[in-house]
């Protein structure tokens, strides 16, 4: 046992954390408050109403067809709102992740995602095929700015996924997903849909095989924010991640960029965005 995993008061119980060793997620119920994740989701709105895309960060197009078009996801947001990166760099965040993995953390990006009704999902995939972390992998942090379940595009998850290679995906079904990743989950290892409170917050690790299908309810939005991490002790990350990390005390990190491309055999994959 680390130094860190021996802290007297440990975020996870020996049951919690045999549950995680066995299926490579947790939920960590509660993690915020109702207020908290109410101000986020007011931040977010009132960014949307102002219907402006902001470059590099949030490609809105007022004549898209797709809801997806007028809602899509935000990328690094900790980087125009200094109140994300709060979010980021939590120290309950990071108290879950240190015992997770074992040692500090460094953050690697952040995203939000509004899911509205009618909107597509995200075919099965793993994280890791993106960042590429090596070793070990990355992990994700999934926060529920809304209530999330299978009805309104919540997330499913594979249990025991973690502990197998990286896949290289086929094509998805873009009627369903906006994404055309797909990884089949295997036999042995069906999806869970998770339901998840706002305020909960899901951890998975970058090989755990997870997606979501569509929003079918017509008035319920499915609000997230997400963060992915990696070890301090990793070595490489896929280079178009480097300008977005940082450590937990704000200061810009960095690491080698990956040669290995996946297991697609390419210099590197495309980045096509999660969840």
């Amino acid at each position: 046992m680390t130094s860190v995993q021996s802290e007297r008061t440990l975020p996870l119980s020996d049951e919690e954390f045999r549950a995680w060793e066995a299926d490579g997620y947790h939920v960590a119920r509660g993690l915020f408050s109702a207020d908290e994740v109410g101000a986020i989701r007011d931040r977010f709105d009132r960014m949307a109403e102002r219907r402006e895309p902001i470059e590099g960060h949030w490609a809105y197009d007022p004549a898209a067809t797709d809801v997806l078009g007028r809602y899509p996801r935000v990328m690094h947001p900790h980087e125009i709102d200094p109140a994300n990166v709060d979010v980021y760099l939590d120290r309950r965040v990071q108290r879950v992740l240190r015992q997770l993995m074992g040692e500090e953390v460094i953050g690697c990006q952040t995203m939000f995602y509004f899911k509205p009704p009618g909107a597509r999902g995200q075919a099965f995939h793993q994280d890791n095929y993106y960042l590429l972390v090596q070793p070990y992998t990355c992990i994700a942090a999934w926060l529920a700015v809304d209530r999330s379940y299978p009805e309104n595009g919540g997330l499913q998850v594979c249990p025991g996924t973690h502990t197998m290679d990286l896949e290289c995906p086929a094509d998805a079904d873009l009627s369903t997903s906006f994404v055309d990743d797909y990884v089949a989950p295997p036999q042995g290892h069906e999806p869970v849909g998770l339901d998840l409170a706002a305020g909960d917050m899901l951890f998975f690790t970058g090989s755990v095989i997870h997606g979501s299908g569509p929003n079918a309810t017509e008035n319920e939005w499915r609000r997230s924010f997400i963060s992915h991490y990696m070890p301090v002790s990793a070595t490489h990350i896929g280079g178009w991640y480097l300008p977005h990390m940082m450590d937990f005390d704000g200061n810009p990190v960095t690491r080698e960029t990956n040669a290995w491309g996946g297991p697609c055999g390419e210099e590197s994959p495309r980045f096509r965005g999660f969840h």
